[in-house]
C-alpha cells in the first residue's frame, strides 16, 4: 500500500514538472499562445526595415504600450513557411534598443536570411501579438532618403508631403515629429502621402500619448516617415530636419 502511494506521488510530481517545463519553454508561438489562452488577445503595432548601410542587418520596430512586459520575438525558419501557422514561429533571443529615446523599441537582427517575424508582449490581463512581418532586407531593402516637401506657410503647423520611392507597395505611412533631443512629440499613421502637424483629419491610427506641444519658432525639429506595405515591411524611410 505504501509502495503504491509512493508511485502515485512520484507520478504526480513528474506530471507537474513536465507542465512547468512546457510553460517555461514553449516549443513555438502557438504553444505560447495556448499556455496564455486565459488572457485577452490584443495587438502589437510592429514593422521591419533594413539598415541604411548594411542590408544584412534588419530592425523589427514595435510600439510597447506603457506597462508592457515579457516582450518577445518569434520567427519562422524561412520565408517559404506559412506565415499564418503560428506553430512555425520559434522564439529567438535578439538584442533590442530604444527608438526616439525609448518611445518605440526595436529588435536588431544580423542575418541575410529572410523570414517571417512576430512580436509579442503582455499587459495586465492581456497578451499582445503583432501581425506577421515579412523581412525582405535582401530582395527589397529599405530605401532611406531625405526627400520630403515641408510647407511652412503655417509655421507652427507645417505640412509634410512625399512620394513613394522605388518600391510602389506602401499601404500606410507612419509619421513622427521629434524635438532637438529626439523626444517624440507626435506619432501618427495615415493612408495619404501627407501629414500636417498636429491635424488629425486624415490620421487613421495615433500612438501619441499626450497632446503635443506647440512648435517653437526658431527651434529645430526632426521629421521621420516610414512607408509600410501590407506585409509590414518598410519600403521607404524619410528623415529630414526643419525649423519653423
Amino acid at each position: 500500500m505504501i509502495k503504491r502511494f509512493f508511485c502515485v506521488f512520484v507520478l504526480v510530481i513528474s506530471i507537474g514538472c513536465t507542465k512547468e517545463k512546457a510553460i517555461v519553454n514553449p516549443a513555438n508561438l502557438q504553444e505560447y499562445l495556448n499556455i496564455n489562452s486565459g488572457l485577452i488577445v490584443d495587438e502589437v503595432i510592429a514593422c521591419a526595415a533594413s539598415d541604411e548601410f548594411d542590408t544584412s542587418k534588419s530592425y523589427i520596430f514595435y510600439y510597447p504600450v506603457p506597462g508592457a512586459t515579457e516582450i518577445q520575438y518569434f520567427e519562422t525558419e524561412n520565408i517559404q513557411a506559412d506565415s499564418n501557422d503560428f506553430s512555425n514561429y520559434t522564439k529567438k533571443e535578439l538584442p533590442k534598443e530604444g527608438v526616439f529615446n525609448g518611445y518605440l523599441e526595436r529588435f536588431v537582427k544580423n542575418s541575410t536570411q529572410e523570414v517571417w517575424a512576430m512580436v509579442t508582449y503582455k499587459t495586465n490581463g492581456k497578451i499582445h501579438k503583432s501581425n506577421p512581418i515579412k523581412l525582405k532586407h535582401q530582395t527589397k531593402p529599405t530605401e532611406w532618403t531625405t526627400n520630403v516637401s515641408i510647407d511652412l506657410t503655417e509655421k507652427t503647423s507645417p505640412k509634410f508631403s512625399w512620394n513613394d520611392g522605388a518600391v510602389k507597395e506602401n499601404a500606410i505611412y507612419f509619421q513622427v515629429v521629434t524635438d532637438q533631443n529626439n523626444d517624440l512629440l507626435s506619432g501618427t499613421y495615415t493612408y495619404d502621402k501627407w501629414f500636417q502637424y498636429y491635424e488629425l483629419g486624415n490620421v487613421v491610427l495615433n500612438v501619441t500619448r499626450e497632446t503635443p506641444p506647440d512648435l517653437i519658432l526658431g527651434n529645430e525639429y526632426n521629421f521621420v516617415m516610414m512607408g509600410v506595405s501590407l506585409d509590414n515591411w518598410v519600403n521607404l524611410v524619410i528623415i529630414n530636419k526643419f525649423t519653423p
